[in-house]
């Protein structure tokens, strides 16, 4: 997959992120709604963030749901490694919001503190990603008129 291609792909990842931290957002707001959906949702939206920074940076990536692990594999360079140094609360929702076990139930507290997270991950990984984008552009602007130069001497 070229540099392109893979940025391509992060960004439809990064809009499922999205998308699941829409959700998240509305469900943590509407009481009448209950907050172990805006937990799960706001894991789904880090989630797929981080495996958004994943698939910019070409690295395959294991079909799991702990967000640490995840993080860990991201190269250096990526601001959620720094900002974000323990997602274990956040990873724990993934399973703990799906199905019943004998945990206490979400409160609005865990939903807005999972949110306030999520969105964390999400807007680091939006401007690393914007970032990687004006790089390449900058790149294949700077390949284009090398290219137009050497096209030039060439027919002189």
């Amino acid at each position: 997959m070229t540099e392109a291609e893979q940025l391509e792909e992060a960004r439809r990842w990064l809009r499922f992120a999205t998308e699941d931290l829409e959700v998240a957002e509305a469900v943590a707001k509407d009481p009448e709604l209950t907050p172990r959906a805006a937990c799960l949702h706001a894991q789904q939206a880090g989630e797929k963030a981080i495996k958004a920074a994943l698939v910019a940076s070409g690295v395959n990536f294991p079909r799991i749901h702990n967000l640490n692990a995840l993080r860990n594999l991201l190269p250096a360079g990526w601001s959620v490694k720094g900002e974000q140094p323990d997602l274990a609360e956040l990873s724990e929702w993934a399973v703990e919001a799906r199905y019943p076990a004998d945990l206490p139930a979400a409160t609005r507290e865990d939903a807005q503190r999972a949110v306030r997270q999520a969105r964390e991950i999400h807007e680091s990984v939006v401007a690393d990603l914007e970032k990687r984008s004006r790089t390449q552009a900058q790149h294949q602007d700077t390949a284009s008129r090398t290219g137009d130069t050497a096209t030039k001497k060439e027919s002189e």
